[in-house]
């Protein structure tokens, strides 16, 4: 090979090629730390989604700033985005770059729409948990209740919406939706009535016996003196109560089988 000039060409050819590249590597990287590409500015601003109500800018600055390490070519992107999404009350940050000397995060917090569990977390509009202050949360007024098995976040957050939609009629809204670990469904109303939904036979249960629930309250209501604990709608013909000063739950469907 040694004597082959064609083969020597090539690959001094290669060589010489692959010292350029280093060297211009080498004289990018060097151009890149000049003081001149050194980040002077960390814009922060809120999503389309709304304005920031509950994000901290003290904690923001004592906490994710710091974590923004090198100049406008070298910083960490994926870095910064990860240490702003720690912060309390966060639910996404988007991080960009800006010509020629700034970074732009724009941020998303979570909008509480009611406490989740017995663990002191919150949930969010979107259905997504969270942890932060209660009483940030509920500066505008107490927050309902939810709560389910995990992984249920999304699926009890849209029951409540559609629940509370179909209550209008009655002028009562759900103040607690629990989803249990049988996928039974049970509800208290802002009057603190307890309802129980039970479990869902096909899509159209739930709504089907919030239908009947309707319908019958207002009967319930004006040939009941005493005040009604609890109604249970998984009865298919009928509902049993629970009143207060009664023993036993009045039952308006005999020998109807529960489900």
């Amino acid at each position: 090979m040694w004597n082959d000039s064609k083969s020597l060409n090539v690959i001094s050819g290669c060589l010489l090629a692959l010292v350029v590249l280093m060297l211009l590597g080498a004289g990018l990287s060097w151009i890149a730390q000049r003081p001149m590409f050194a980040l002077h500015t960390i814009q922060i601003e809120a999503s389309a989604g709304g304005p920031l109500r509950h994000i901290n800018l003290a904690t923001v600055r004592s906490t994710a700033l710091p974590q923004i390490r090198g100049n406008f070519f070298s910083v960490n992107l994926e870095s910064v985005r990860q240490a702003f999404e720690a912060l309390p009350w966060m639910h996404k940050a988007a991080v960009r770059r800006e010509w020629p000397d700034q970074i732009i995060v724009t941020l998303e917090e979570h909008q509480p729409l009611a406490t989740w569990g017995d663990e002191g977390r919150l949930v969010s509009i979107k259905g997504d948990v969270f942890t932060a202050n209660l009483d940030e949360a509920e500066e505008d007024g107490e927050l309902p209740a939810l709560s389910g098995p995990t992984g249920s976040e999304k699926e009890v957050v849209s029951r409540f919406a559609e629940v509370n939609q179909l209550l209008m009629p009655l002028q009562l809204e759900a103040e607690a939706v629990t989803l249990t670990d049988r996928y039974a469904w049970h509800i208290r109303l802002d009057n603190g009535i307890t309802v129980d939904l039970g479990t869902e036979q096909d899509k159209s249960t739930l709504r089907h016996r919030i239908t009947r629930l309707i319908a019958i309250y207002p009967q319930l209501v004006a040939h009941l003196k005493q005040s009604i604990e609890s109604i249970d709608m998984r009865y298919p013909n009928g509902v049993a109560l629970k009143v207060a000063g009664l023993n036993n739950s009045a039952l308006a469907a005999k020998n109807e089988k529960k489900k």
